[in-house]
């Protein structure tokens, strides 16, 4: 499982994108993606839900708590692992 950073969708919409190991069957590949994010994020997992996307390879998702707080996280978890946004 890893996040590989940020990439080009078929509609040319910039995406992250992350891999899991888990079946998508009953909500695996779901609970496996909002584990690894929230471990890399360093946010508990019940800040993550999949709102869009729930049986497909592309994913919604929504963040909820603090806008700045969350942004602040996100923005040095970007500058720390090195992933630039064009």
């Amino acid at each position: 499982m890893c996040v590989d950073g940020w990439m080009q969708n078929v509609d040319g919409k910039t995406v992250l994108k992350a891999t899991v190991t888990k079946a998508p069957e009953d909500g695996k590949a779901n609970q496996a993606l909002i584990k690894l994010l929230a471990k890399e994020w360093k946010i508990a997992k019940s800040t993550l839900d999949v709102i869009q996307g729930q049986t497909s390879r592309n994913k919604i998702l929504l963040l909820n708590g603090d806008v700045d707080h969350l942004a602040d996280i996100l923005n040095r978890w970007v500058h720390q692992k090195g992933f630039t946004h064009e």
